[in-house]
């Protein structure tokens, strides 16, 4: 910026000097005007004139309010953008403070920080049984499967089948050609060429060459690579080849076929981090880690599009139905909720869920702190509205995310018989377990 207001003094300096010479004038011509003005006395000047100051300010004004030029970009233009690039490059490094008054991104606050209503979103993995960020799941889940090779390679390798390969139809196609390959053999025990797969073959390389973990299964369940020849051909090419041993035992190879069909990824299951708090007036404020806000690739595609029909939604005039669509299209946006249940004698339970998982997942979820798991009890949501246990809805779909306070109550059916019966409920509702761990909010 500097070297920029030094342009422009430069500039109205230059302006002010007078209308300059011709350089087909003599120097004579132009004497007696130079010698008139050098006879005026002039007063050393400290600085910018007024009218240069405001000349300056008028120039920065428009730059600052990028208003359209008739000309095209100056140097000043490209000065401007150069130290806006650096200015922003060294932020992003050094990750200096802005002067106040900037807009700046507020930077996001650690993770297990006091005021996070929960440190982040942790999952586990169902391998180890570990707890993991959400940034490390698929790593040390590659890392859990790639270890199980030692132990059992036949499942590690349907794991890895399933789990590494992200294309769902691609890994249906390849299984179920694997499975071919061992009905035949189990069909047909003593025709060699049904123990014989080209791997140059067509099929092969388009179906199962292109998957992760292939090569290790035929590899796990009996199958050799052997360099054979091959009919009306000069060089021999490569083939798997089903080993004795592995013939001599047909129930191994069917049981290893149904586990290949039916096998599921391996996918890390979220964690509750359930927690018990003490009765506090804080209970319906959230404040929720990035986690819970943070958008993946096919989400923020699907947010652009959103945005490019905003324009259209406009033009046209929207039913009832429409604009419940549209609200139910901006709950789904959330991947995460972080639910709160308060109880009658005002205690809280929270839990984090999906926000595509059922209400029943949060009936199961509370029925298993309750000391009385067995009497029927209800959720009310904000404003009353009463979550049925029975109804297929999911949390983004009754509004309750990215978070939501609930309450608890007893069926008030079941607590009358209770009565009549002359028997009281627990007055303690949560397990002893868990309000031995009971913290404040």
């Amino acid at each position: 910026m500097k070297k920029f207001f030094q342009e422009i003094k430069a500039d109205i300096k230059f302006k002010s000097a007078g209308p300059g010479q011709k350089l087909t004038e003599s120097v004579g011509e132009k004497a007696p005007k130079e010698k008139s003005k050098q006879q005026v006395p002039r007063q050393p000047r400290q600085g910018p004139t007024n009218e240069a100051q405001m000349a300056a300010a008028a120039a920065l004004a428009r730059l600052e309010q990028k208003q359209p030029r008739a000309r095209g970009p100056t140097s000043q233009d490209s000065i401007r953008n150069q130290v806006r690039k650096e200015l922003q490059a060294e932020a992003t490094v050094s990750g200096s403070q802005e002067a106040p008054g900037t807009n700046t991104v507020p930077e996001p606050k650690e993770e297990g920080s006091a005021h996070l209503a929960v440190p982040g979103v942790y999952f586990t993995c169902p391998l180890t049984g570990a707890i993991l960020r959400k940034d490390q799941r698929d790593a040390r889940i590659r890392e859990a499967i790639l270890s199980h090779f030692s132990t059992d390679p036949v499942a590690a390798s349907i794991m890895k089948i399933h789990t590494f390969n992200k294309d769902r139809d691609r890994v249906k196609l390849g299984v179920d050609t694997i499975a071919k390959y061992l009905d035949n053999i189990h069909l047909h025990p003593e025709e060699e060429k049904y123990r014989k797969i080209k791997l140059q073959n067509k099929v092969f390389q388009e179906r199962i060459n292109c998957l992760e973990g292939t090569h290790e299964f035929f590899e796990a369940i009996g199958f050799q690579k052997a360099l054979l020849p091959v009919p009306d051909q000069e060089n021999p090419e490569e083939f798997y080849v089903l080993s004795e041993a592995a013939l001599a035992q047909p129930q191994s190879l069917e049981r290893h076929k149904e586990q290949l069909l039916h096998a599921e990824p391996v996918r890390a299951t979220l964690a509750r981090q359930r927690r018990v708090f003490r009765p506090s007036p804080l209970a319906s404020q959230f404040d929720l880690p990035a986690d819970f806000f943070n958008l993946t690739a096919e989400e923020i595609k699907r947010e652009q599009k959103l945005c490019s029909e905003a324009v259209e939604r406009l033009s046209v005039l929207r039913t009832k139905a429409m604009r419940e669509r549209e609200e139910q299209r901006e709950m789904r946006k959330y991947t995460y909720t972080l639910l709160r249940v308060r109880f009658p004698d005002g205690c809280l339970l929270q839990g984090t869920f999906y926000a595509r998982e059922r209400v029943a997942a949060l009936y199961r979820f509370v029925r298993e702190t309750l000391q009385s798991d067995w009497l029927p009890f209800e959720l009310l949501a904000s404003g009353g509205q009463k979550l049925s246990e029975d109804e297929n809805l999911a949390f983004n779909e009754c509004g309750l995310v990215p978070s939501a306070l609930l309450t608890f109550s007893w069926d008030a059916a079941v607590l009358e018989d209770i009565r009549a019966a002359g028997a009281k409920p627990d007055t303690s509702i949560l397990k002893p377990e868990l309000l031995s761990a009971i913290e404040k909010l």
